[in-house]
């Protein structure tokens, strides 16, 4: 079967759909992946096709970067991500059917469900929502685009809120998705969105997260499963530069600090607050600058080494504790590595994943941005650092050991009828 996925986003928000990709491409089928152009190469250069689509998120951060900032607000960031998105989507339903063109069924991604459903409906193709963090309603699991409270919110009003959420939500897609779906010549969605014009029990969602670090809730549907992590498998392979692997052998493990493709409006600043952290804790430190989140300032100080970026997979095994942003795949790859985290949220689902690891043992509390001082953040590092941290890590990380999220997805899209068993020479001719 041909098989096209949507994702944008970073390459954090891709990574899982191409390990996706491979796990359905090692079973007979043709994969394409549609996504912007800063994951092109990454995609082509595991062995699946290719679609571009309009979506450049570097970009819009560099040249709003106080769009992060407004990020832990919906209400706030919806203006701005409304504009950004509607900008983005001009071309999407020409590059969304040529990204579909004689495929089988469509795959989208987050906000990309809506493009793959729509597609779907114009082609009449069969298409799955899939997402790595929860979107469906309930009264059990707070809504990950808000803050979890402090103690757990009455089941009424926490599924209320979801319902409110979505409205909001569709509030910043509908710019978007209005245009794109007079280009495919369907109708109009209403103002409340999408989300309401299946039966639950028609509704099928894949989630790409653990279960260890999250359980589905007891009152989703049959067709809403948590498979477990898509994990890009591979990277382990990266070859890291001596310098690199001299710093990891001179001395006791050292913690990781990166913010990946996050950017920030205050950089100098919150670099210097995490070097004079590191003062205070004494420890050795690899610091990854990522796409601008943090400068060096290391004054060749030899405790310190300085790095654009290393796969996560090959380098989260060899350090002591990971200080990051919570997003989706950087939780998902320090869970698999068996190690704590210190987490400083920068936008979205962010503080939510902070949660979660807080609520597994494995991190302390999530330290709010606009409020980080050094002392704050060195104590976290402390606390991160305790024995029991380095036993749960541990602990959790067997339990996801135990799991095989690509293979789950995968059964569960043959179970629901929507994938036939291709031969790997019937796909090849």
């Amino acid at each position: 079967m041909n098989i096209t996925i949507f994702s944008i986003g970073t390459q954090g928000d891709v990574r899982p759909f191409i390990a996706l990709g491979l796990g359905l491409q090692a079973k007979g089928h043709k994969v394409c992946i549609a996504s912007g152009k800063t994951c092109e190469t990454l995609v082509k250069s595991q062995g699946l096709s290719y679609a571009p689509l309009t979506a450049d998120f570097l970009e819009v951060m560099a040249k709003d970067p106080r769009a992060i900032q407004r990020g832990l607000n919906p209400l706030a960031l919806m203006t701005t991500a409304r504009r950004h998105l509607k900008d983005m989507s001009q071309h999407w339903a020409t590059e969304g059917l040529a990204a579909a063109e004689g495929a089988d069924l469509l795959l989208g991604n987050g906000m990309m469900a809506v493009l793959a459903n729509s597609l779907g409906e114009a082609l009449n193709i069969p298409a799955v929502e899939t997402h790595l963090q929860p979107v469906t309603p309930c009264p059990d699991i707070p809504p990950m685009m808000l803050t979890p409270p402090e103690k757990p919110r009455n089941g009424f009003i926490n599924e209320m809120l979801y319902h409110l959420l979505r409205a909001v939500t569709w509030r910043m897609l509908s710019a978007a998705y209005s245009p794109v779906r007079s280009e495919l010549k369907l109708s109009t969605l209403p103002w409340y969105g999408p989300y309401y014009r299946q039966k639950k029990q028609d509704r099928r969602i894949l989630y790409g997260y653990s279960p260890a670090l999250l359980p589905p809730s007891l009152t989703w549907p049959i067709g809403v499963q948590v498979c477990g992590n898509w994990y890009l498998e591979g990277e382990s392979q990266w070859c890291p530069s001596d310098e690199l692997v001299q710093f990891l052998a001179n001395g006791e493990k050292p913690i990781y600090i990166g913010f990946g493709s996050m950017l920030s409006d205050d950089t100098d600043n919150l670099s210097a607050i995490i070097y004079d952290a590191l003062a205070l804790s004494g420890r050795r430190a690899i610091i990854a600058t990522g796409w601008g989140g943090l400068t060096s300032q290391a004054n060749n100080n030899p405790n310190v080494l300085v790095i654009d970026a290393a796969p996560h997979d090959w380098l989260f095994p060899r350090v002591a504790l990971a200080v990051h942003h919570g997003g989706a795949g950087t939780t998902a790859a320090t869970i698999k590595a068996g190690i704590p985290s210190v987490v400083v949220p920068f936008f979205g689902d962010q503080p939510f994943w902070a949660w979660r690891l807080q609520k597994n043992g494995v991190a302390p509390k999530m330290l709010k941005r606009a409020e980080l001082t050094a002392p704050q953040l060195a104590k976290a590092i402390e606390d991160a650092s305790q024995e029991s941290m380095r036993i749960n890590a541990d602990k959790l990380a067997q339990k996801v050991a135990e799991e095989n999220g690509v293979d789950t997805a995968i059964s569960l899209l043959e179970q629901w009828g929507l994938l036939k068993h291709d031969s790997p020479s019937t796909a090849a001719a």
